[in-house]
């Protein structure tokens, strides 16, 4: 009987651990695949999310290998590269239309920054992601199975540890980039949509890419412009000398 017993716990422990695996694999899939689907339409470019993992009872996450291509007309390298955004959500809210996201925490991301005269790689994309947010652009939104719009609501977002490569080749600059925190996303207006949360996300993104290659480019010009005076001032120097100055 204490056998029995024992061998029904055991066959019970399995298969609640079967069950959670599955789940664990589900959500996974069903993030993996709507970050595929729906994110090309917010870019208009490639999009490619590698792996997604969820824990169905804790609601923490993790989505690795997020690639977002370049608009047509620049080069063939990601604007964007994320290796790991980690994900602490309310798990009851996955079964409704107002998804909430307690936490959201990108680690090491990469921003491939490409100029020409009055335009960049990063300002078009902001720019398709904009026209999306006012439903002018071509972004689809996803949606429940009665057809009502997803809204997300992030309590915090966290970027850190974030590099700019300005250039391309073996030449380009790397930059580091100053950590980025933005909170209550969505809190005030009940929940905003996909296309609504991308575009406020990367404004921010946007706006610290440039303020960190304007400081650079600062720094750099002000070191060049030394130069250039301690230079001349040593021409003069040298002229007076030839002259019969005095230095």
């Amino acid at each position: 009987m204490k056998r029995k017993l024992i061998w029904g716990i055991g066959a019970l422990l399995a298969a609640l651990l079967l069950a959670y695996v599955a789940c664990d694999l589900f959500l996974g899939s069903v993030v993996k695949t709507g970050v595929n689907r729906f994110a090309p339409r917010l870019t208009q470019t490639k999009v490619v999310l590698a792996g997604a993992h969820f824990s169905p009872l804790t609601g923490g996450g993790t989505l690795s290998g997020l690639v977002v291509g370049n608009p047509e007309g620049w080069s063939d390298n990601p604007a964007l590269s994320f290796g790991k955004i980690h994900v602490q959500l309310v798990p009851s809210s996955l079964f409704g239309d107002h998804i909430v996201l307690e936490d959201v925490e990108v680690d090491d991301p990469e921003f491939n920054y490409e100029t020409k005269v009055v335009s960049s790689n990063i300002g078009e994309l902001l720019q398709r992601l904009e026209g999306n947010a006012a439903g002018t652009g071509a972004g689809g939104e996803p949606a429940t199975k009665n057809g009502r719009p997803i809204k997300f609501e992030v309590k915090r977002f966290m970027l850190k540890g974030g590099r700019v490569r300005l250039g391309l080749g073996p030449t380009a600059l790397v930059l580091p980039m100053p950590p980025l925190e933005l909170d209550n996303l969505g809190t005030s207006e009940g929940g905003i949509t996909a296309n609504q949360l991308s575009f406020a996300v990367m404004r921010s993104v946007t706006t610290g890419i440039v303020a960190t290659t304007t400081r650079a480019m600062g720094q750099v010009g002000a070191t060049m412009g030394a130069a250039v005076g301690n230079n001349a001032k040593k021409a003069v120097d040298g002229l007076k000398g030839l002259f019969g100055g005095k230095n």
